[in-house]
Order: C-alpha cells, then structure tokens, then sequence
C-alpha cells in the first residue's frame, strides 16, 4: 500500500475492509483512543505479524467518560500517534470525528448486563455501555478477523469478550500482556498526568501484586488476607487513596473467597487525580 492511509469516514472504512476480505485477505485492528505508548504499540507488532492487513482506530469515545471525567483534557497527539504507528506497520489510521460516529439523532446503544457493574463499572457507571457501543460500531465498520485488547484493562477485555460471543461477531479477540515501565507501572496514556510524587507512589500498584502473587503462590488461600496485605502497601502511600483491591473469577468477576484454580487480582487507585489500574492473573 505503500505509507500510512489515513481514513476519516466510516462509508471510506467500510468500502475499504469490503475490498480486502472479497480479496481473501485478513484483517488484524486495534481500537485505542491514541497518545500512543508501547503497550499499544505491542498490539500493532502482533496484528502485523498475524495478519494481511494492520488497522489501527484513534478515537477518543465521547460517551465512555462519565461528566466529571477528563474527556476534554485526555492527552492527544496525532502527528507523534501517525508516526508511531507507522512503525510499527500499521496499514490504515482510522481517525473518524466523533459526528462521524455519533452523527445527530444517534440513539442505539450496546451493553453487557452485569459484567459491567461490578469493579470500574461501580465506579464509573455507564462507562462500559460506552465502550461496548463504540467497539461494536468499530467492529462493523472495520470488519476485523482479529482484534486485539491488553491485558490491563482485564474487564474490558471480558465484557467485549462476552459481548462478542452472545451478538454472534464474528473475530477473534486476543488479549495481549500488560507492557510496563522499569519500576513495574503499567503503561497508560493517563499517566502523563502523574507529579513526581504521584508517579514514585505508584510504583506500589506493580509491587503489592507482586506480593499478593507471592502470597498466593506460598498457600495463601483466603482472599481477604491478601487483600488486606495490599489495602496495607498502598495506604503507606501518601498520594495514594484506594477505588477497589479485588479477587474475583477472571470469566464471571464474582468475588472469590477462598482461592482455588486460577483468580484474577484487580485494583483501582487514585494516584492523587489520576485514577490507575491494574491486575495479575494468578492459579491458587
């Protein structure tokens, strides 16, 4: 195809993804709402080495932030995001406006019950239905054969899983590993926001996991205990005020009391005013 293409319009899109799979040709896309980091950036490696063709979306989804989030000051970069991209060999930059998504008078929404309000959902009520709703609108419009979510937005990643299989879509979903900085930090455009302070307390995030994987892995069964071991390493942060620290079953994220077979850790953290997240899978 030589270069990058930019595309604007959804008709533009679709007409395009028709074209390659009446080819015979596969598609691998990556949703993500940009100011790109090397998490998204192990996504678009993987896509290019499993298939023909490589899309990557760039859209900050409007209706996943709740009204006092930060959607209007949500870090963007277009011209270093085109670049990187281009990198890492990504074919076709979906880049729609939002009216292109939401044009007037949009009323159709999509949203997995339960999954969704437990854990962030509690938190930030209507922020799945946000998600789900752009990522099947993307979805239709890309016509993926595969695509590809990390690791570090696990409830995200089983809803739109869940969501997949009950509205009969058909692609593949594969969840990538979680990319981390040295000291452990999940990598995440947010994190820009972080003080030097900030920054430094949460490091703890990657290390009370850590120590609850250690826990875990010596016998520790009772998940209270351990999630009273991590409560305990982060309020010894200043900075720090927890959201939720959780065990739950990685398919259903109903909360496990006594840890058998494999248990998904799940935490959210304010690190000052940026909110963080985090997980480990780990088998008891």
């Amino acid at each position: 195809m030589g270069g990058i293409r930019i595309v604007r319009k959804t008709s533009e899109m679709q007409s395009l993804s028709s074209k390659v799979k009446r080819e015979g040709r596969t598609i691998g896309f990556v949703p993500t709402m940009g100011y790109l980091h090397d998490g998204h950036l192990s996504l678009m490696r993987r896509a290019r080495k499993d298939n023909d063709l490589v899309v990557l979306s760039i859209f900050v989804n409007p209706i996943q932030f709740g009204p006092h989030e930060d959607y209007k000051k949500y870090p963007r970069d277009f011209k270093k995001d085109e670049r990187l991209a281009k990198g890492a060999g990504v074919d076709v930059l979906f880049y729609p406006a939002v009216k292109e998504v939401y044009p007037d008078g949009y009323s159709t929404y999509v949203e997995v019950d339960t999954l969704s309000n437990v854990l962030c959902g509690a938190s930030r009520p209507g922020h799945f239905k946000g998600v789900t709703t752009v990522v099947a609108k993307l979805f239709n419009i890309v016509q993926p054969d595969k695509a590809y979510f990390g690791q570090k937005d696990a409830q995200q990643t089983i809803i739109i899983k869940k969501m997949v299989s009950d509205l009969n879509i058909g692609l593949k979903i594969k969840v990538m590993p979680i990319v981390r900085e040295e000291d452990g930090l999940a990598m995440s455009s947010r994190n820009i926001y972080l003080s030097v302070e900030e920054r430094r307390d949460a490091a703890v995030l990657f290390s009370s996991l850590q120590e609850a994987v250690d826990m875990i892995k010596s016998g520790e069964i009772i998940s209270s205990r351990v999630i009273s071991r991590i409560r305990d390493m982060i309020g010894e942060k200043k900075t720090a005020r927890i959201d939720y620290v959780t065990i739950v079953d990685p398919l259903t994220l109903k909360g496990v009391k006594r840890i058998s077979g494999a248990v998904l850790i799940a935490l959210a953290v304010w690190a000052g005013k940026t909110r963080l997240i985090d997980n480990m899978v780990v088998y008891g």
